[in-house]
């Protein structure tokens, strides 16, 4: 390997990096251009269309919101103590990212059925799951919630020890730390975490299809579109997905801290 020729290596660089490009560019290049510009505009006068991209955005924030608030003790937790079971705790929040997305379809329809006693706690309360925004809500904040608590978790670890220990010495509680210190200096991490859940959530389909086929998300739509009438009038709903998607990770690359800074 020493005496790799240095071309060698960098051409070898170019191309792969060139060829990957290739493959994620030209498909999106294709499907953005694929439309025909009254088609588009038809499509964005859609009432249908609007009201599902609407309904994706609005359960995705709600997604991002739960996250914050439920997710951010957990990644404190994870970040600033060690204890037994710590490496499974951190793998069954990790485990909404491997797992197929039907499968989570599938456990929180078993979860929520009527004949369990959960399920039937739920229905007793006025809580439907199957075919509401309740249920679109509750698949996205199960797939999105590990991107939120890894960020936050980094976040919190990045922030040195002795500046909450001096917080605490001078007298302030340990909820009064995080508010003043731990939380100013790691909420650029959180607030990414918060749009790489939505990101996340926009982007699924799988397990919304089996618990709540409607109301229809955008990608539901999409895909029955898709097969009703095929890719004419599916393409355009498609563009308006990708180019939410862009905007999305354009904000994330612009919170992202600069290379080598600690929040």
């Amino acid at each position: 390997m020493r005496s790799l020729p240095g071309r060698i290596f960098q051409g070898w660089m170019l191309v792969s990096a060139a060829l990957v490009l290739l493959f994620i560019g030209v498909p999106m290049a294709t499907t953005l251009t694929g439309p025909t510009w009254e088609t588009f505009v038809e499509t964005l006068g859609d009432a249908e269309v609007l009201g599902s991209v609407w309904l994706s955005m609005s359960t995705s924030a709600a997604a991002a919101a739960i996250a914050f608030v439920f997710g951010t003790p957990l990644a404190y937790l994870l970040a600033r103590n060690d204890f037994p079971g710590k490496k499974v705790v951190e793998s069954l929040v990790d485990l909404p990212i491997m797992i197929p997305h039907p499968v989570v379809g599938i456990a929180l329809l078993g979860l929520t059925s009527p004949n369990t006693a959960f399920g039937a706690f739920l229905q007793s309360i006025g809580v439907e799951i199957m075919g509401t925004t309740t249920g679109i809500v509750a698949v996205l904040v199960f797939v999105g919630l590990p991107f939120y608590v890894n960020a936050a978790k980094s976040g919190m670890e990045s922030i040195p020890r002795r500046l909450e220990n001096v917080s605490r010495s001078l007298g302030a509680g340990a909820g009064a730390t995080f508010f003043r210190v731990t939380l100013p200096l790691c909420w650029r991490y959180m607030l990414v975490g918060m749009i790489m859940c939505m990101a996340r959530a926009l982007s699924e389909f799988g397990a919304i299809i089996i618990v709540a086929y409607h109301p229809m998300i955008a990608p539901v739509l999409m895909y029955e579109r898709f097969t009703a009438y095929g890719l004419k009038y599916s393409q355009p709903v498609a563009v308006i997905l990708i180019l939410v998607s862009m905007l999305f990770f354009l904000l994330l690359r612009s919170l992202s801290l600069p290379k080598g800074e600690r929040a």
